[in-house]
């Protein structure tokens, strides 16, 4: 299948640039895929759109300021008393620096631009040197693995010398608003470097609505990172590789998701991070021949779900619109149909819907399953 059979025509006046003055006041497409019909809703619909017996899984992950600015120390290994010629341009030249992925406490895999420039071996500075980092292995696209010298209690560091991690398409500089708002209200595990955006909707008010129609919530933890936003660079999206995303699923929520299958009531997942962790842990499941839909406990989740994907833990979807050519729109299209989500897509556009990280939403809903 071609990557470019999942792209669309978007305006970029639809792309959105800030969150709405409320967190609840986006619009939501409902999506039925087995009518193949959709509606123009208001996401404050949302809690009266459900049958009240949903289970919903949201991702408690908490976006740390993961982006740094920085500057280049030089090669540790240079022997003493030997100085560069390019030692000031060292000094002067700026590094940015995207951390994605936790490997170790003080191990982290980052995005760093200009990567030419930065050899293994370079050490980088942030701030006026409390941060210090130095780069002990490449990958491609400018990927690589930095050690933290003196780190000390990094995500407080973080939250002094860094800057929320906006998408690219947000063109502008993030500011005070995005602390908060790029953050969910779930928010509270983890250390991602990208907000889980389909759950930026929910606000105190429509948990209790969804509460008090006997609708159960549950969470699980994925760290997002590099698998979420990573572009699709293959021509043919079956040769595309995730890159692994840890992920936490507790006991209590393994367990409402068995009870919410065995009696039929529909899963739903709020956000394709959501989905990505649940059907990453039932593939597992399945693969051991495990009685259960799925276990708890940690992992990491490499799984690339696109059309022809046999679903076996999620009913249904709460999402943002995505990006063209992307993972994430390439999911979506496994879950409600490719045909059905461009078409939905392209009424989106029309309807002057706000898209990506701070737009509007869809709900793609399906019958549950049930387990005999």
């Amino acid at each position: 299948m071609l990557l470019s059979e999942f792209d669309y025509d978007l305006p970029r006046e639809r792309i959105a640039q800030r969150p709405l003055e409320k967190r609840d006041a986006s619009r939501l497409l409902l999506l039925e895929r087995d009518t193949e019909r959709w509606e123009d809703r208001d996401f404050r619909e949302f809690p009266d759109l459900l049958r009240g017996e949903e289970l919903i899984i949201v991702n408690n992950a908490r976006v740390l300021p993961v982006r740094l600015l920085g500057r280049r120390k030089g090669i540790h290994a240079q022997p003493a008393g030997r100085h560069s010629p390019t030692s000031r341009e060292h000094l002067r030249s700026a590094i940015e620096v995207l951390l994605v992925r936790r490997i170790e406490t003080d191990v982290w895999e980052a995005l760093v631009r200009p990567g030419r420039k930065v050899p293994v071996g370079e050490r980088v500075i942030f701030g006026e040197g409390e941060l210090q980092a130095e780069v002990i292995r490449r990958g491609d696209f400018g990927l690589r693995q930095l050690r933290f010298l003196n780190a000390g209690n990094l995500p407080e560091i973080l939250e002094r010398l860094g800057h929320i991690p906006l998408p690219p398409y947000i063109k502008r500089p993030d500011d005070l608003e995005d602390r908060e708002r790029y953050q969910t209200i779930f928010a509270r595990r983890g250390m991602a470097a990208a907000a889980p955006t389909a759950g930026l909707h929910f606000t105190p008010a429509i948990l209790d609505r969804l509460r008090a129609r006997g609708i159960e919530i549950c969470e699980i933890t994925l760290e997002v990172g590099l698998g979420t936003f990573e572009p699709v660079r293959t021509e043919h999206i079956e040769d595309h590789h995730i890159h692994p995303e840890s992920y936490e699923i507790p006991e209590s929520t393994a367990k409402a998701m068995e009870r919410a299958r065995r009696d039929g009531r529909a899963i739903l997942a709020v956000g394709t991070t959501v989905v990505r962790a649940l059907e990453d842990a039932a593939e597992k499941s399945a693969a051991r021949k495990s009685p259960a839909l799925v276990e708890p406990g940690r992992a990491e989740a490499g799984i690339f779900i696109y059309p022809g994907h046999p679903f076996r833990a999620v009913d249904q979807m709460l999402t943002n619109f995505h990006l063209p050519k992307s993972s994430l729109l390439v999911m979506a299209a496994a879950f409600a149909g490719k045909e059905l989500l461009l078409r939905a897509y392209r009424h989106a556009v029309e309807q002057n819907y706000r898209f990506y990280s701070y737009g509007d939403c869809m709900l793609i809903r399906g019958e549950a399953k049930r387990q005999d």
